[in-house]
């Protein structure tokens, strides 16, 4: 990921991602009121060079990051609600969904991006199961 993976982050998002049937996917790290592209899986290069920071509000990350809640879009390709950005679209998959990692404190420490093949909505279920997952997520790192 040219010097952007960090190890722990790395292989975990690879075994989340296998483990959920998904295509693709991004951890973002919270570093103050910015998050910082810490493991990317199947993002093309061009994505992870816009995304390696995003602020509070921007793309799914930075609004899961400002509403502390998941932000998903039933079709990364065609989704025209302002969330998604146009650079994204480059990843080719489309349900998709940002998920916010809470401290103890309920702060965001990260947010973990996950994205499948199949387009539609994430049931409730499944988005409260993801959320339960990432909160797994190891605080490695620098």
């Amino acid at each position: 990921m040219d010097g952007v993976a960090t190890p722990p982050y790395q292989s975990w998002l690879e075994s989340f991602a296998v483990a959920r049937g998904a295509m693709a996917g991004t951890i973002h790290v919270r570093r103050g009121e910015v998050l910082e592209l810490v493991a990317a899986l199947n993002i093309p290069p061009p994505v992870v060079d816009a995304v390696r920071t995003v602020p509070r509000g921007k793309g799914m990350a930075g609004l899961a990051l400002s509403t502390r809640e998941p932000v998903q879009t039933c079709n990364l390709q065609t989704d025209e609600s302002g969330r998604v950005q146009p650079g994204a679209r480059r990843v080719p998959v489309r349900a998709s969904v940002a998920l916010p990692v809470l401290d103890a404190a309920g702060e965001v420490r990260a947010v973990v991006g996950i994205a499948f093949l199949q387009e539609g909505d994430l049931p409730a279920e499944m988005t409260r199961a993801l959320m339960a997952a990432v909160a797994e997520l190891p605080p490695g790192g620098p």
